[in-house]
């Protein structure tokens, strides 16, 4: 076994999120069901169920999930696009999940039938989670649900809600997780919602792998250390991009110098008080990480990975590979299908 070398700074928070660390642990998987109703805001549920999807991608075996509906047959969307449900929705398959998800939207009826009552109040009973997208609310809080707790639903159907639900704090916010009820008004709310309840279900590394591949403009300069708040520098900034653009021929520290309009001193400086490291060994870590998501997510082969990635030969970059990974690039798992 080889003995891996840590990576510094935020490069060792990115690689944590695809790094199996504890392989051993048993994995407890989450069951989560999607109620799809007549009409229902498909960017909504496809942005809670591709953040599922992706955590899954992660690491294998976290989340199940079904889809369903209020009668046999098919669903349609908010887009006209048709969806065909695994189930129709009963108290067996309910009981069987950790989280059921109301999927409503725009032009949903606000009607919940007697039997849906009944479905919700029994899944509330068995410990279900629940949670509602766009005007998913609106349908717990009919089934008396939503008492005491604070949510979100989408403005236009607020009035429709507070005509019952006198108790209940409508949120202005995208989205709500109050204890066992998750509610979203928006499809950016579902994905942030989804992305806070797998966060109190498992570690940081993981949401913040997932938002390096949903959000990743929004994540990528968020933090610099994975268990601070701190913000890249300008400066650092601009020298990053650099490096993230010239990957395949890497620039010396002298130029990257001279294109950020700083001495190299002063950028050895910000890189060793914002990244505890060095410009050289960062740039090492950003190619070194590039290439292990082009092994995983691409079919380009290994001598076209390490030629993209600014290696100069195949001993060298199986060298820096199994420095950091533990194992050769040839036996990285591909992902691809």
């Amino acid at each position: 076994m080889i003995e891996r070398r840590q990576f510094s700074g935020g490069m060792k928070g990115k690689n944590l999120r695809y790094l199996n660390e504890q392989p051993d642990e048993p994995v407890q998987m989450a069951r989560t069901g999607f109620l799809l109703l007549e009409h229902f805001s498909l960017p909504a549920f496809t942005q809670a169920l591709d953040t599922i999807i992706t955590a899954n991608l992660l690491r294998p075996g976290l989340f199940s999930s079904r889809t369903f509906s209020l009668n046999d047959g098919e669903v349609v969307s908010d887009l006209g696009l048709v969806i065909r449900p695994d189930a129709r929705i009963d108290c067996s398959g309910i009981r069987d999940l950790d989280l059921l998800v109301i999927c409503g939207g725009y032009r949903t009826e606000l009607k919940a039938s007697d039997e849906l009552i009944s479905l919700l109040r029994n899944a509330s009973e068995h410990g279900v989670s629940l949670a509602g997208l766009w005007n998913g609310a609106w349908f717990l809080g009919r089934a008396g649900l939503l008492d005491g707790y604070r949510c979100a639903i989408h403005p236009e159907h607020r009035p429709a809600l507070a005509e019952f639900c006198k108790v209940t704090q409508v949120s202005s916010e995208p989205y709500i997780i109050d204890r066992d009820r998750l509610t979203a008004s928006s499809p950016s709310g579902a994905f942030h919602m989804a992305l806070d309840w797998i966060k109190g279900l498992h570690d940081k590394a993981l949401v913040e792998g997932i938002e390096d591949i949903l959000a990743f403009e929004e994540s990528r300069y968020r933090r610099i250390k994975p268990t601070e708040n701190i913000s890249v520098s300008a400066p650092l900034r601009e020298v990053v991009n650099l490096m993230g653009a010239n990957l395949e021929e890497p620039l010396e520290l002298d130029q990257l110098a001279i294109y950020a309009g700083r001495s190299r001193r002063q950028l050895e400086r910000l890189f060793k008080e914002q990244l505890g490291t060095t410009p050289q060994r960062y740039y090492l870590e950003l190619r070194i990480t590039e290439a292990r998501r082009l092994l995983q997510h691409t079919e380009l082969s290994q001598v076209d990975v390490l030629v993209a990635c600014g290696f100069v030969s195949p001993s060298h970059f199986s060298k820096c590979y199994s420095s950091y990974f533990g194992y050769r690039p040839s036996k990285e798992k591909r992902l691809v299908k």
